[in-house]
Protein backbone atom coordinates (compact mmCIF):
# COMPACT_ATOMS: atom_id res chain seq x y z
CA UNK A 1 0.00 0.00 0.00
CA UNK A 2 1.29 3.46 -0.91
CA UNK A 3 1.94 5.71 2.09
CA UNK A 4 -0.03 8.90 2.43
CA UNK A 5 1.54 12.31 1.89
CA UNK A 6 1.70 14.99 4.56
CA UNK A 7 0.48 18.42 3.47
CA UNK A 8 1.59 21.13 5.87
CA UNK A 9 -0.10 24.53 5.64
CA UNK A 10 1.72 27.34 7.45
CA UNK A 11 1.55 31.09 7.56
CA UNK A 12 1.19 33.98 9.94
CA UNK A 13 -1.53 34.05 12.56
CA UNK A 14 -4.79 35.34 11.09
CA UNK A 15 -4.03 34.34 7.49
CA UNK A 16 -6.86 31.77 7.50
CA UNK A 17 -5.04 28.44 7.79
CA UNK A 18 -7.85 26.84 9.78
CA UNK A 19 -10.53 28.06 7.39
CA UNK A 20 -8.61 26.86 4.33
CA UNK A 21 -8.00 23.43 5.87
CA UNK A 22 -11.66 23.14 6.88
CA UNK A 23 -12.71 23.91 3.29
CA UNK A 24 -10.18 21.41 1.88
CA UNK A 25 -11.59 18.74 4.17
CA UNK A 26 -15.17 19.56 3.12
CA UNK A 27 -14.14 19.07 -0.53
CA UNK A 28 -12.29 15.84 0.24
CA UNK A 29 -13.42 14.33 3.57
CA UNK A 30 -10.90 11.52 3.09
CA UNK A 31 -8.06 13.87 4.03
CA UNK A 32 -6.72 13.01 7.42
CA UNK A 33 -6.22 15.86 9.83
CA UNK A 34 -3.65 15.65 12.54
CA UNK A 35 -5.03 17.51 15.53
CA UNK A 36 -2.29 19.55 17.18
CA UNK A 37 -1.65 19.74 20.90
CA UNK A 38 -1.34 23.15 22.56
CA UNK A 39 -0.96 24.75 25.96
CA UNK A 40 -3.03 27.82 25.05
CA UNK A 41 -6.52 28.27 26.41
CA UNK A 42 -9.41 27.04 24.28
CA UNK A 43 -11.29 29.75 22.39
CA UNK A 44 -15.07 29.84 22.33
CA UNK A 45 -16.41 27.03 20.15
CA UNK A 46 -13.20 25.00 20.10
CA UNK A 47 -13.60 21.33 20.96
CA UNK A 48 -11.04 19.11 22.74
CA UNK A 49 -9.66 16.50 20.35
CA UNK A 50 -11.14 18.24 17.30
CA UNK A 51 -9.76 21.77 17.39
CA UNK A 52 -6.71 20.89 19.51
CA UNK A 53 -5.64 18.60 22.31
CA UNK A 54 -5.49 21.15 25.13
CA UNK A 55 -2.64 20.32 27.51
CA UNK A 56 -1.04 21.88 30.55
CA UNK A 57 2.58 22.95 30.16
CA UNK A 58 3.65 19.97 32.29
CA UNK A 59 1.63 17.49 30.18
CA UNK A 60 3.10 18.91 26.97
CA UNK A 61 6.66 18.79 28.29
CA UNK A 62 6.11 15.14 29.28
CA UNK A 63 4.99 14.42 25.70
CA UNK A 64 8.21 16.01 24.41
CA UNK A 65 10.34 14.00 26.86
CA UNK A 66 8.59 10.77 25.82
CA UNK A 67 9.03 11.44 22.05
CA UNK A 68 5.26 11.68 21.61
CA UNK A 69 5.56 14.93 19.61
CA UNK A 70 6.90 14.99 16.01
CA UNK A 71 7.56 18.71 16.05
CA UNK A 72 6.71 21.54 18.39
CA UNK A 73 7.23 25.23 18.82
CA UNK A 74 6.63 27.82 21.47
CA UNK A 75 4.63 30.76 20.15
CA UNK A 76 3.42 33.77 22.13
CA UNK A 77 4.09 31.91 25.39
CA UNK A 78 2.33 28.66 24.43
CA UNK A 79 3.48 25.31 23.06
CA UNK A 80 2.04 23.93 19.82
CA UNK A 81 2.96 20.50 18.48
CA UNK A 82 2.04 17.48 16.39
CA UNK A 83 1.34 14.25 18.27
CA UNK A 84 3.38 11.43 16.67
CA UNK A 85 1.13 8.38 16.87
CA UNK A 86 -1.97 9.60 14.98
CA UNK A 87 0.18 11.03 12.16
CA UNK A 88 2.19 7.84 11.69
CA UNK A 89 -0.92 5.64 11.74
CA UNK A 90 -2.71 7.70 9.09
CA UNK A 91 0.32 7.83 6.75
CA UNK A 92 0.94 4.09 7.08
CA UNK A 93 -2.71 3.48 6.16
CA UNK A 94 -2.27 5.51 2.94
CA UNK A 95 -4.19 8.53 4.20
CA UNK A 96 -3.09 11.96 2.98
CA UNK A 97 -2.84 14.18 6.06
CA UNK A 98 -3.41 17.93 6.33
CA UNK A 99 -1.46 19.78 9.02
CA UNK A 100 -1.68 23.33 10.33
CA UNK A 101 1.87 23.99 11.55
CA UNK A 102 4.05 26.87 12.60
CA UNK A 103 6.75 27.89 10.14
CA UNK A 104 9.56 26.13 12.06
CA UNK A 105 7.30 23.08 12.48
CA UNK A 106 6.77 22.79 8.71
CA UNK A 107 10.48 23.12 8.04
CA UNK A 108 11.29 20.39 10.60
CA UNK A 109 8.57 18.17 9.13
CA UNK A 110 10.07 18.59 5.63
CA UNK A 111 13.49 17.73 7.00
CA UNK A 112 12.16 14.59 8.71
CA UNK A 113 9.84 13.28 5.97
CA UNK A 114 11.49 14.60 2.79
CA UNK A 115 9.37 14.08 -0.34
CA UNK A 116 6.53 12.57 1.70
CA UNK A 117 5.91 16.07 3.11
CA UNK A 118 4.64 19.00 1.05
CA UNK A 119 4.98 22.45 2.62
CA UNK A 120 2.63 25.25 1.63
CA UNK A 121 3.02 28.81 2.91
CA UNK A 122 -0.28 30.67 3.08
CA UNK A 123 0.34 34.39 2.65
CA UNK A 124 -2.10 37.22 3.30
CA UNK A 125 -2.81 39.54 0.36
CA UNK A 126 -1.07 42.31 2.37
CA UNK A 127 0.22 43.09 5.85
CA UNK A 128 -2.63 45.60 6.27
CA UNK A 129 -5.22 42.91 5.49
CA UNK A 130 -3.59 40.60 8.02
CA UNK A 131 -3.77 43.32 10.68
CA UNK A 132 -7.45 43.88 9.85
CA UNK A 133 -8.20 40.13 10.17
CA UNK A 134 -6.38 39.76 13.49
CA UNK A 135 -8.01 42.82 15.01
CA UNK A 136 -11.43 41.94 13.58
CA UNK A 137 -11.68 38.46 15.09
CA UNK A 138 -11.63 39.99 18.59
CA UNK A 139 -10.41 36.82 20.32
CA UNK A 140 -7.24 38.23 21.89
CA UNK A 141 -6.04 41.20 23.89
CA UNK A 142 -4.51 44.10 21.97
CA UNK A 143 -1.02 43.26 23.27
CA UNK A 144 -1.28 39.68 21.92
CA UNK A 145 -2.44 41.00 18.54
CA UNK A 146 0.60 43.31 18.46
CA UNK A 147 2.88 40.34 19.26
CA UNK A 148 1.27 38.27 16.51
CA UNK A 149 1.69 41.09 13.97
CA UNK A 150 5.34 41.61 14.88
CA UNK A 151 5.93 37.87 14.55
CA UNK A 152 4.02 37.80 11.23
CA UNK A 153 6.58 40.03 9.53
CA UNK A 154 9.37 37.61 10.49
CA UNK A 155 7.27 34.64 9.37
CA UNK A 156 6.44 36.11 5.97
CA UNK A 157 10.18 36.48 5.32
CA UNK A 158 10.45 32.65 5.58
CA UNK A 159 7.97 31.94 2.75
CA UNK A 160 10.67 31.17 0.18
CA UNK A 161 11.79 28.13 2.24
CA UNK A 162 8.49 26.36 1.45
CA UNK A 163 7.68 24.12 -1.51
CA UNK A 164 4.75 26.35 -2.53
CA UNK A 165 3.34 29.79 -1.69
CA UNK A 166 -0.41 30.47 -1.95
CA UNK A 167 -1.97 33.90 -1.33
CA UNK A 168 -5.21 33.71 0.64
CA UNK A 169 -6.98 36.70 -0.89
CA UNK A 170 -10.05 34.68 -1.83
CA UNK A 171 -10.85 31.45 0.04
CA UNK A 172 -12.14 29.46 -2.95
CA UNK A 173 -9.18 30.46 -5.14
CA UNK A 174 -6.65 29.55 -2.42
CA UNK A 175 -8.33 26.19 -1.87
CA UNK A 176 -8.34 25.42 -5.63
CA UNK A 177 -4.63 26.26 -5.82
CA UNK A 178 -3.83 23.95 -2.90
CA UNK A 179 -5.92 21.13 -4.37
CA UNK A 180 -4.02 21.51 -7.65
CA UNK A 181 -0.71 21.31 -5.75
CA UNK A 182 -1.84 18.14 -3.94
CA UNK A 183 -3.02 16.54 -7.20
CA UNK A 184 0.32 17.38 -8.86
CA UNK A 185 2.38 15.90 -5.99
CA UNK A 186 0.28 12.72 -5.85
CA UNK A 187 0.68 12.26 -9.63
CA UNK A 188 4.49 12.39 -9.41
Amino acid sequence: MKKGIIISVSGPSGVGKGTVIEKLRSINPEFGFSVSATTREAREGEVEGESYFFKTKEEFENMIANDEIVEYDEYVGNYYGTPAVPLAVMCDEGVDVLLDLTIPGSLILKEMFGDQAVTIFLNPPSYEELEKRLTGRGTEAEEVVKQRLAHAEEEMAEADKFDYIVVNDDLDTAVKEIMAIIDKVKAE
